[in-house]
């Protein structure tokens, strides 16, 4: 049976989506006051890639400023980003924590892995009071390689997770389920993409689909005998 869920963050538990226009478009406002943008705010740009981790999106939306500037600016956007969550403007995907409640009645521990960082994923999960469900939450910024699929390795070291399901919806996600042979959950919400979610085992239109995934799961493995 499934005895743990490793979530992905942003566009599967919360709707970023809420929060993210608002704050790339005040720092591209701020970059704007210091004559370093003079065009449109990249948002679909970065709908795009959303998912990978921040080093990644300033390198793509910034490629001919310096690193330094591209280090100002991803600041710049974390603070409004955190400023947005404690404001309210952000909110949680429908029946998060009615799933939350449902998997701690069914003793299914639960993860989050994110490619965010530290600080804006603690302003969520503390704002949202997310700790009451989940154990530990795991920051990109823990794995030197930026790379998603060891930040879900090292949380199934660290727990000596066996039979475990990551729910995302990029394919950073499923690759990383795909990379520790954990089940990949692929959620179709509002940064998902076709062709990534195709590779996922199970695809969901809402989070409560999470609940018969995880029956019929459980019955196929009592079926041979796991």
């Amino acid at each position: 049976m499934i005895q743990s869920i490793i979530f992905d963050m942003d566009g599967t538990l919360f709707q970023t989506d809420k929060i993210l226009e608002l704050a790339l478009d005040d720092t591209f406002n701020y970059l704007r006051s210091l004559k370093k943008w003079d065009t449109i705010t990249p948002i679909d740009q970065y709908r795009g890639i959303m998912g990978v981790p921040l080093p990644k999106v300033w390198e793509v939306l910034l490629p001919n400023h310096s690193q330094e500037e591209r280090e100002q600016t991803d600041a710049y956007f974390l603070a409004r980003l955190v400023e947005n969550i404690k404001s309210g403007k952000g909110a949680l995907y429908p029946h998060v924590e009615e799933v939350f409640r449902y998997l701690k009645a069914n003793n299914c521990s639960i993860y989050i892995a994110s490619n965010g960082l530290t600080e804006y994923l603690q302003a969520i999960v503390s704002y949202y009071n997310l700790d009451k469900w989940v154990t530990e939450t795991f920051s990109i910024q823990q794995i030197q390689t930026l790379d998603k699929g060891d930040l879900v390795k090292s949380i199934i070291k660290k727990y000596d997770l066996k039979k475990a399901a990551v729910v995302g919806d990029r394919l950073s996600d499923i690759n990383a389920a795909k990379a520790n042979g954990l089940l990949a959950i692929g959620c179709n919400f509002d940064f998902a993409q076709e062709n990534e979610l195709a590779q996922a085992d199970f695809v969901i239109d809402d989070l409560m689909e999470l609940k018969p995934i995880i029956a019929k799961f459980e019955i196929a493995q009592g079926n041979t005998g796991s």
